[in-house]
């Protein structure tokens, strides 16, 4: 649409207050309410926005305001399900339509959608184009179109959809309805082409950057052992973590699948070779399980919205930046600390050479692959920052190097390799052209015994002046510089030839010394510190930590659903850390909207106050419900009073017996024999929670009362 309707401030107003009160957060973020207000006013949006940074919320937030149903376009089942899954949780009317579903279910969704009940639609492109699915719309008002993963639309695109190509036609047939692309992926050609092929000329173009500053990219050579390094990377920062591991064949992901088993570790093998069955079933398992690693060709990703994922690895070389950012934009989504890690080597190279030439593709394409290739083999071997190159990709900007990539946080070493690039690139020519790295390594370092040895005496090359010349460096050492001069374009593969390297143009001024070659030096693989989400938290609270998670896990197994549809890391750390003591309280934690915190808010209150001190409240509010015990009220009545919980009253009034602030008959009462019983059960197990000694009687006191007891207990032996 070429104009918006001005926004009445009612309805800026409506759409903070659905933020607040259907999702649980204070505000909007950065560019977020400016498209929102954009597109309930009826304007058309392009949205440009990194993974985590709050996309869905741009048209969930208008379908709540807008009349009618909003249609969210998304090419896959699992994101359909995990969104309408999320939705219902906070209390929005949702609901998806795809090949998963029965005739029967489907009608019934289709009944919802006529008579006005659904907020939002989620819908797979191919089944939206249908005459009669277009038709059902014609039946009803809809609120605005959500183009979601936008990127599809791109022929240049790595997850190019030819029908995303038809979704144009939304303009023609429902001219005076908002249209919403998002996307996290799309450099400049990109967006123009999203632009075009969807129609969106007259669009507001909504670009909040591309940076991801919770992730930390971090790219090694695979020294020969990528296995052992992705190990060790693993289990010495995200031991029992959630992760994807990226690589390139179905035959890798089965071989290193198996070995993270025999490792110890829960990894699962997804690729296209396996039946829809089995990979769904494994996908259910990463998303509903705690810990989950899943081993993946590219088939895999797109859509999984799972925010706890904490690493992502990179076995084998992506073809382009934008595979690689949108790959490892599947971690950390939740805004927690995360990691990006790469092993690749020169295999990498040839091999991703090899699949461009050999390509069925038009030239032009071919032309398009092999930029982006060089772009992407630019990112591996550049010496500064590399979110700032990753940035600069998306034409985006970052005034300051990160500190949080391996090139900042360990710079790497340089040398001038100008010397030896030019004994490799004299190895080359004076071989003829005509052989592949692994010789030519042999000739330079002077093999002089075994098969090898008989195949340089065979080609007479132990007589060339370029044979044992470079002793200087070690095999892995030759290795690397040939894979820098092929990343640089000094020499290329004949692919048709075996794999065999050819000089370039570009191998002339070094080899007549004009100009000079600066690299980067292999480095030796080194631990990092780790960066788990709950680093931070020690002692009590990170005992806290793993009791609000498993309470939210039992809930999700419960529901059907995965955790994070509970609730997100990011919101239970929160609770960690603000040891929320009210309902109240509780409700201010970003994440918890009113429904949630209707529908789980005591039973995390609960797991809160059963740990005692590690999660005490402040002593001002303590006071005032022992003031108030003191002129005479009952724990039930002060809870009244003060709008609090019944066990959060007691929490307060343990404390202040642990204190010897009042006595526990001041409290409650209870006869001697009870007294004992409990203090035994209380020696007799293994640390001081409330829950096995709640169990043990069967429910026979309240939590609050062992509390109480506990504290006295405390204070006797103290």
């Amino acid at each position: 649409m070429s104009t918006t309707e001005p926004l009445q401030p009612h309805t800026s107003d409506a759409a903070l207050q659905a933020l607040q009160s259907v999702y649980g957060y204070d505000a909007f973020r950065n560019q977020q309410q400016a498209i929102v207000e954009h597109v309930i006013g009826g304007g058309d949006a392009l949205v440009l926005m990194p993974t985590g940074g709050g996309k869905s919320l741009c048209y969930q937030v208008p379908a709540l305001i807008r009349a009618g149903t909003a249609v969210v376009v998304s090419p896959l089942i699992a994101l359909m399900r995990d969104q309408v899954q999320a939705l219902q949780q906070n209390g929005v009317s949702a609901a998806y339509l795809n090949s998963s579903l029965s005739s029967e279910e489907a009608y019934a969704v289709e009944t919802r959608l006529r008579r006005r009940e659904l907020n939002l639609l989620y819908v797979a492109p191919e089944r939206l184009m249908m005459p009669r699915m277009l038709e059902l719309l014609d039946q009803t008002e809809v609120a605005l179109f959500a183009i979601d993963e936008a990127h599809c639309v791109s022929q240049w695109g790595h997850d190019f959809r030819p029908e995303y190509i038809q979704l144009s036609v939304l303009h023609e047939r429902f001219p005076d309805v908002p249209r919403i692309a998002l996307t996290a992926t799309a450099d400049l050609a990109t967006r123009r082409e999203i632009i075009s092929r969807l129609d969106l000329h007259s669009a507001e173009v909504f670009n909040d950057g591309f940076d991801r500053p919770n992730i930390r990219y971090r790219i090694s050579e695979n020294q020969g052992n990528a296995r052992e390094q992705l190990k060790r990377f693993i289990l010495n920062e995200h031991e029992g973590e959630a992760g994807i591991v990226y690589c390139l064949s179905r035959r890798k992901v089965g071989e290193v699948a198996e070995w993270l088993c025999k490792q110890g570790m829960t990894a699962l093998p997804y690729h296209a070779g396996l039946s829809s069955e089995l990979r769904e079933q494994h996908q259910e398992r990463f998303l509903r399980e705690d810990g989950v690693i899943i081993v993946a060709t590219i088939a895999f990703g797109m859509g999984i919205d799972k925010p706890d994922v904490r690493f992502v690895a990179h076995l084998s070389l992506p073809k382009s930046i934008e595979a690689y950012y949108q790959e490892t934009g599947r971690a950390g989504r939740d805004g927690l600390p995360a990691d990006a890690w790469m092993a690749y080597g020169l295999q990498d190279v040839i091999t991703l050479r090899q699949m461009q030439e050999q390509s069925q593709a038009e030239e032009s394409r071919k032309r398009v692959e092999r930029h982006k290739l060089d772009a992407m083999l630019g990112l591996c071997e550049m010496h500064s920052c590399r979110r700032q190159a990753l940035l600069r990709y998306f034409d985006d900007d970052l005034a300051e190097p990160c500190g949080n990539c391996d090139n900042c946080l360990t710079p790497p070493e340089t040398w001038d390799a100008t010397v030896a690039a030019q004994k490799a690139l004299s190895c080359v020519y004076r071989t003829g052209q005509r052989f592949g790295v692994n010789y030519l390594v042999d000739v330079l370092l002077g093999l002089d015994s075994g098969r090898g040895y008989e195949r340089i005496q065979q080609f007479g090359h132990d007589t060339l002046a370029v044979y044992g010349i470079g002793t200087e460096l070690s095999q892995g050492e030759w290795r690397t510089l040939f894979r820098q001069l092929i990343s640089s374009g000094f020499l290329s593969v004949d692919y048709e030839g075996h794999g065999s390297v050819r000089l370039t143009e570009a191998a002339r001024p070094v080899l007549k010394s004009e100009q000079q070659l600066t690299l980067r030096k292999m480095l030796k693989v080194s631990e990092t510190k780790k960066s788990k989400a709950a680093a931070h938290f020690s002692g009590g609270s990170s005992r806290l930590w793993d009791a609000l998670r498993e309470h939210r896990k039992k809930l999700a197994e419960e529901q059907g659903v995965p955790a994070y549809v509970i609730f997100h890391d990011a919101t239970l750390a929160a609770m960690v850390e603000r040891a929320p003591q009210t309902l109240e309280q509780l409700g201010r934690i970003s994440g918890i909207g009113e429904r949630k915190l209707e529908a789980y808010g005591e039973s995390f209150l609960e797991v809160i106050l059963e740990f005692g001190e590690e999660s005490s409240p402040k002593a001002d509010t303590v006071a005032e419900s022992l003031v108030l015990l003191a002129q005479g009220l009952e724990p039930l009545e002060i809870a009244h009073k003060r709008e609090l919980t019944l066990q959060t009253v007691y929490r307060h009034l343990a404390l202040g017996i642990e204190r010897e602030e009042i006595d526990l008959e001041d409290v409650i009462e209870i006869d001697e024999k009870s007294l004992r019983a409990l203090s035994t059960a209380f020696e007799q197990q293994e640390g001081s929670a409330l829950k096995p000694v709640y169990e043990l009687f069967d429910g026979e006191y309240d939590y609050g009362v062992l509390d109480c007891v506990r504290a006295a207990m405390k204070r006797a032996s103290a």
